[in-house]
């Protein structure tokens, strides 16, 4: 399953040869779902992840398709994200329970967990159309896998260069500009907004890997520690959400306490943490880092 695009070949044939290839796999974990149901969405949706970065890495130069097929992969994996979402806030209870600061803490999240697992049991009975939906997503991943194939990149090796280095400018950009509003109490939306650019600058360290592949590499390692500890941070406050907008589920009051001081604490601690690991990894000024990239593009092409 090849993600990579290499300068000394054809921008447009490794540009589909990278977005085909995450989505024939995604066809594939759908169909034959090797580690069960919840494990092939959580598969996939990595996969259509990748993909929607590498539109919005080239997203000027194709602005309808990318709109198109961003609308498309967005649409596909919303479709079979509840009962996935719904247990993954059951893992993150979890995590809750054994970082505990008190037995009564514990005791209470413990109890939590099962407020979210009857909810989660209760979504899946009622969820009757996962099954054809699942059925049916393979067919729109193909539709994708042939879209791409409409792709075409003008040009020669000169101006893709300047193309997948202003992607690159835009995406840092937009992450240091979130770092900013983190810093400024913008909570929420703005970890949220770091989390999703930090997750497209991972992948082009990936896709771009042939650039210079030890640095790559190793920026691919630390903003996957970022992305990580962000995601954290993401599913608290889906955690906390859940709990003012579906009350019904947590009529114990003390157990509600204790789990929202938990979050608070957790929130609090996750994103110190992630801000000076965001400000470590985009340290780097955006319009320099670009040029840098460029610059190797060119370099392998002579």
């Amino acid at each position: 399953m090849p993600f990579r695009i290499r300068p000394d070949r054809s921008f447009t044939a490794e540009f589909r040869k990278a977005v085909g290839g995450q989505l024939r796999h995604a066809v594939r974990t759908l169909e034959e779902m090797p580690d069960g149901k919840h494990e092939a969405i959580h598969a996939f949706r990595k996969n259509l992840k990748r993909v929607r970065s590498l539109y919005r890495l080239v997203a000027e130069e194709i602005p309808a398709i990318r709109e198109q097929e961003n609308a498309r992969l967005r649409d596909v994996a919303q479709s079979l994200s509840t009962i996935r979402d719904a247990a993954a806030l059951i893992e993150t209870a979890t995590h809750l329970k054994e970082g505990a600061r008190n037995d009564d803490e514990a005791e209470a999240i413990g109890r939590i967990i099962g407020a979210l697992k009857a909810r989660r049991d209760h979504m899946a009975e009622a969820e009757t159309t996962i099954d054809q939906k699942l059925a049916e997503a393979p067919d729109h991943l193909k539709a994708a896998a042939a879209a791409v194939e409409d792709v075409h990149f003008n040009g020669g090796p000169r101006r893709h260069a300047r193309l997948v280095a202003r992607g690159w400018r835009k995406t840092a950009l937009k992450a240091t500009e979130a770092i900013a509003h983190c810093r400024n109490g913008e909570s929420v939306e703005a970890f949220h907004t770091l989390r999703k650019r930090a997750q497209d600058y991972r992948a082009y360290h990936a896709v771009l890997r042939s650039l210079w592949p030890a640095a790559m590499d190793a920026k691919y390692e630390v903003t996957s520690s970022l992305v990580d500890l962000l995601g954290r941070i993401h599913d608290l406050d889906v955690l906390c959400g859940l709990v003012e907008a579906e009350p019904q589920h947590f009529t114990n009051a003390d157990d509600l306490a204790h789990l929202l001081e938990a979050i608070i604490f957790h929130q609090q601690q996750g994103r110190q943490a992630a801000l000076k690991r965001a400000e470590a990894v985009f340290a780097d000024d955006p319009r320099e880092e670009a040029a840098r990239i460029e610059l190797l593009w060119r370099a392998q092409v002579g």
